[in-house]
């Protein structure tokens, strides 16, 4: 039996749409199901809120999103998590880094640093905050 972890990103109102850009960025297929599809609505501001939505790519990109109901309290705060991007071919994180810059505030610029070859970190303009980097061997 196998175990993966997958990051869950929190919006209100912006799910599908971030969904759509995650897409576009990475690649795969989008997933979403509204409160109303699901027949969940519990207030009538949830009907096309998203539920359960999640982009998957067959380069192994996964993550998960939905809108934060009505009668929940939602705050994205400044730094609650970062979503990490690792793999081995520079050119790739370079696309994805690329991608999700757009309309993008850059934290720290795509380059060398003192664990990677290639590292940035980019706060989206969804507000989500992602770190790319290419993978090395530890040594340990």
């Amino acid at each position: 039996m196998s175990v993966t972890t997958t990051v869950h990103l929190n919006f209100r109102d912006e799910a599908r749409e971030a969904l759509e850009f995650y897409r576009l960025v990475f690649g795969g297929q989008v997933v979403a199901v509204t409160c109303g599809q699901a027949q969940a609505v519990e207030h009538p501001a949830d009907t096309d809120r998203i539920l359960w939505g999640e982009v998957r790519a067959e380069n192994g990109f996964h993550v998960m999103a939905y809108d934060v109901r009505e009668n929940q309290t939602y705050d994205a705060g400044d730094r609650p998590f970062f979503v990490s991007v690792r793999g081995e071919d520079a050119e790739e994180i370079t696309g994805y880094w690329k991608g999700l810059s757009e309309g993008a505030t850059i934290m720290t610029d795509l380059g060398p640093s003192g664990w990677a070859p290639l590292y940035g970190m980019v706060k989206d303009r969804y507000g989500v905050i992602w770190t790319l980097d290419v993978a090395v061997p530890y040594a340990g």
